[in-house]
């Protein structure tokens, strides 16, 4: 072993100059700035036989990607309605949520245009 004296490493601190606080941490930065990354789509309800739920039709529009030509898909978004008082025909704004049930995975925030 040799008997040369180890210098200590100085790790850098980061001392708040003046005028700054050093309370905010990377969560707290990172809480109120996070947007909504919430999918929203609008549909029309197909179904609304079940009790709180309602079947709603998204119909999307994509380009093929062979023949370039704008095709219609349509999905079918089982939805949360609380209020049990939509009908067949209404068109309505869809949110993302957590999952409700084995299908239900948004809920209804705003009815766009009720049926005739």
């Amino acid at each position: 072993m040799s008997d040369t004296p180890v210098a200590p490493v100085a790790t850098p601190t980061s001392a708040p100059v003046d005028g700054e606080t050093s309370t905010s941490t990377d969560a707290d930065d990172a809480a109120p700035s996070r947007p909504n990354r919430r999918k929203v789509r609008e549909g029309l309800i197909v179904s609304a036989s079940m009790t709180n739920t309602v079947v709603v039709a998204v119909i999307e529009r994509v380009r093929h990607p062979r023949y370039a030509k704008t095709v219609q898909r349509t999905k079918r978004f089982y939805a949360d309605d609380p209020s049990n008082e939509l009908r067949v025909g209404d068109r309505v704004r869809l949110q993302e949520t957590r999952p409700i049930s084995k299908l239900k995975r948004w809920r209804v925030i705003e009815v766009l245009e009720r049926a005739k």
